[in-house]
């Protein structure tokens, strides 16, 4: 049984007005079982490679063929790596597009034993397109959605789906997109 959450708010870095989500989750949850807690809380579909750094030191998923220098994210938990309010981190999601969240330890605290965790408390509009090519395909998206008959944004309408709404965020929504990513053992 969890002692202890963290609480902590996740910033999507580059992207104004800002994207964001404070979320509860177990201090003693490895940080490679955090960063499907942390893409589902953002609405990432994940599949793509992610990193965490913290005061210098990145952690990741071990490839043996691929020298790195990060240290396994599967043996490090969050409790150890980030143990006090303030304590902050980079968690770095698909590669390619270049999406930076900063993580903020906002508040350690025992655990309830009537809550479900993880669980998201708050946030603030939706999550950008999967593959839309980071900040700056970001950008284009909002100008499509802002003027979709101006003939500059011809060639991104298509991958808009009309039903996308930047401005979307719904706390029930998200707290069942963190629990159903990947179960985790003890939650």
């Amino acid at each position: 049984m969890t002692k202890t959450v963290h609480r902590v708010k996740l910033t999507l870095r580059g992207i104004r007005p800002p994207i964001w989500r404070r979320i509860e989750v177990a201090s003693d949850t490895t940080l490679g079982d955090l960063a499907p807690v942390l893409e589902a809380a953002m609405g990432w579909l994940g599949g793509h490679l992610h990193m965490f750094e913290i005061d210098g030191v990145t952690y990741g998923t071990p490839d043996p063929d691929w020298d790195t220098d990060d240290l396994d994210e599967n043996k490090y938990r969050l409790g150890d790596v980030l143990p006090t309010v303030g304590a902050k981190m980079t968690w770095d999601y698909d590669f390619g597009d270049g999406w930076q969240h900063n993580v903020l330890v906002e508040a350690i605290e025992p655990a309830a034993t009537d809550v479900l965790y993880p669980r998201c408390l708050a946030g603030k509009r939706a999550c950008p397109l999967e593959d839309c090519g980071g900040p700056p395909g970001y950008a284009d998206i909002l100008a499509v959605i802002a003027d979709p008959s101006n003939p500059a944004n011809a060639d991104l309408r298509d991958f808009v789906p009309l039903d996308y709404d930047p401005e979307h965020f719904d706390v029930a929504e998200t707290d069942v997109d963190m629990r159903s990513e990947r179960p985790l053992e003890g939650w």
